[in-house]
């Protein structure tokens, strides 16, 4: 007998940062466009599962591959702070 977990889907989301712009100038983008984020190289990321904090972390990049470190539980109440 298979398990139901194993078929229960989870969206894991890596945010970098964030960004507030008015629709038009969004509309006016194109591709290749760049939008400037509200942090910094060094900055901890937040690890999402399905749209709410889990975790922080850290990117890690070698070569050619991105990868997250996670170093800390996230505090809930610090992610909707930060909100704009």
């Amino acid at each position: 007998m298979q398990s139901q977990l194993g078929q229960v889907g989870v969206e894991i989301t890596v945010l970098l940062g964030r960004s507030l712009m008015p629709m038009q100038q969004l509309l006016r983008m194109g591709r290749g466009a760049v939008i400037q984020l509200d942090t910094h190289e060094d900055d901890e990321v937040w690890i999402l599962a399905n749209n709410h904090p889990i975790a922080r972390g850290e990117l890690i990049i070698e070569n050619d591959k991105i990868s997250v470190n996670i170093t800390r539980s996230a505090q809930v109440e610090d992610y909707f702070a930060t909100e704009q």
